[in-house]
């Protein structure tokens, strides 16, 4: 499985203009706010339409300004995890994951929902509603939801920024069950350098609308390089403050 993508867009004084290529790999777009990540993945899902280029998952045209072609969001296999969840707060965790697997018959959504409630270990809060569990619980649904289609890729824009250390390395641990039991493509916005290391087997470094750098995660710790990426390494990095005393040796002797 493979996703490569050739595109631009104009929004305003903004121009995205970005090509990559990956395999059955996790990407990280990793950059500055601004840079075009979230538009990027947008545009992948078909919820904003490129001015021209090309969007491909394996042998299946996306979207294709020569030729015309632009599938609706629908039809193009993806999950897709928002960074602010989108879970229907008027809906059970149950029906939260439902939602995600229309057009199915009953019966097999149904098992689905059942095996991605176990497979996420929330069973126990199936009746429960999104204002009723924590944020980690949450982002359980939201990927369960996402995955219950069984889609062809996912796209995860920032999804565990709003949660403690803690909880943000138990989803780690889960992304990486997630990307062994699925096997498919996962692009992933983040501005946490240690996900970006824990995860990703490639890293898109964006700058103000491009695609500066293409390289691995230890790269990027051994060389920023620009695009900003030297600012959130910095952030991203936990520093201790104190102050150094420096003792005289005792005489020899003494």
């Amino acid at each position: 499985m493979s996703m490569s993508i050739s595109i631009r867009k104009k929004l305003g004084s903004f121009e995205l203009d970005v090509s990559w290529e990956i395999n059955n790999e996790l990407a990280v777009l990793f950059g500055n706010s601004g840079s075009g990540k979230s538009l990027t993945l947008q545009m992948i899902a078909g919820l904003i339409g490129p001015d021209q280029g090309v969007i491909r998952l394996d042998d299946q045209l996306f979207f294709d300004s020569a030729s015309g072609t632009a599938l609706r969001p629908q039809d193009r296999e993806l999950g897709y995890v928002f960074q602010d969840l989108a879970l229907f707060p008027h809906m059970t965790v149950h029906q939260n994951v439902l939602y995600g697997c229309h057009g199915i018959s009953k019966t097999e959504r149904l098992a689905r929902a059942d095996k991605m409630l176990k497979r996420f270990r929330i069973s126990e809060l199936w009746d429960r509603l999104p204002s009723q569990i924590s944020g980690g619980q949450k982002q359980r649904v939201a990927l369960a939801r996402a995955l219950i289609r069984r889609p062809r890729a996912l796209l995860l824009d920032e999804p565990f920024s709003a949660l403690d250390a803690g909880i943000r390395l138990e989803m780690v641990r889960l992304l990486k069950e997630v990307r062994h039991e699925f096997a498919i493509p996962v692009v992933m916005i983040t501005h946490d350098l240690h996900e970006a290391r824990a995860l990703a087997d490639r890293v898109f470094v964006y700058a103000e609308g491009k695609v500066v750098r293409s390289v691995r995660p230890d790269e990027i710790i051994l060389c920023p390089g620009p695009g900003g990426a030297q600012d959130l390494l910095h952030n991203s990095t936990n520093r201790l403050q104190g102050q150094v005393y420096i003792l005289p040796l005792p005489c020899a002797g003494n």
